[in-house]
């Protein structure tokens, strides 16, 4: 399933999440010029849970937060903004630029550190903005339950553009990575298919757990007749 848009708009133009892609983007263009030199890039600014346990100094802490920003590919980008375009605009509304930009950054370091809980001697690099925006999605969860999200979904090889209740979207999305966190312990393959499981479990619980902290409660909000309207 591949989410295309929701039906939910954004009363003010969010521009912390758009802060965010536009970063992502940057250092990603940034990875693919240093050439061969990229592997070091990543190595030394992803999270290594061996290099972290066994050092944890400032520098190997820091790589909690600037693991966030790096991408392997871009599959792996693409599919992370198209999340983070999505469903961050929605929850960005609902906090203020600060607040969402604090709590975006909390549920990736969270995410960060229940990837290393559950992989504490892997020397992979581990990077990427799938913990944060899951605790971005998490927090769309408990904000938007009844919010529908347009998705392409392939049926007999075909593609079909299906209404979906974020309440169920989500929730099978959340079951696939306790399924498949589950089956990469069971089989001793911890990072399987490169993906951290975990990670965005941690990161979506996260969400739902310290959304009510961030909400930025507004007696009056200007609201336009369509989405950006008038940006």
């Amino acid at each position: 399933m591949i989410p295309l848009y929701d039906n939910i708009h954004a009363r003010s133009f969010p521009f912390v999440n758009w802060l965010l892609i536009v970063i992502n983007v940057a250092i990603f263009l940034v990875e693919i010029a240093l050439g061969v030199d990229a592997e070091r890039f990543v190595t030394v600014l992803g999270v290594v849970p061996a290099r972290l346990l066994a050092n944890p100094g400032p520098d190997q802490i820091a790589t909690l937060f600037t693991s966030m920003f790096l991408h392997g590919g871009w599959s792996h980008l693409l599919s992370n903004m198209l999340a983070l375009y999505i469903f961050g605009d929605n929850v960005e509304d609902r906090m203020g630029g600060g607040r969402y930009l604090t709590f975006y950054l909390i549920c990736g370091l969270i995410a960060a550190l229940t990837h290393v809980l559950f992989n504490p001697d892997s020397p992979i690099p581990t990077i990427g903005a799938s913990g944060a925006i899951s605790g971005v999605l998490g927090a769309y969860l408990i904000l938007y339950p009844t919010a529908r999200v347009i998705t392409l979904v392939p049926i007999l090889f075909l593609p079909w553009l299906i209404e979906i209740p974020a309440v169920v979207y989500l929730g099978i999305w959340f079951l696939s990575q306790l399924l498949n966190g589950t089956l990469a312990i069971i089989t001793g393959a911890q990072g399987f298919g490169g993906v951290a499981w975990w990670a965005h479990a941690g990161g979506f619980i996260a969400g739902i757990l310290l959304v009510g902290l961030f909400i930025q409660r507004r007696n009056r909000r200007r609201v336009y007749a369509d989405e950006y309207w008038p940006w």
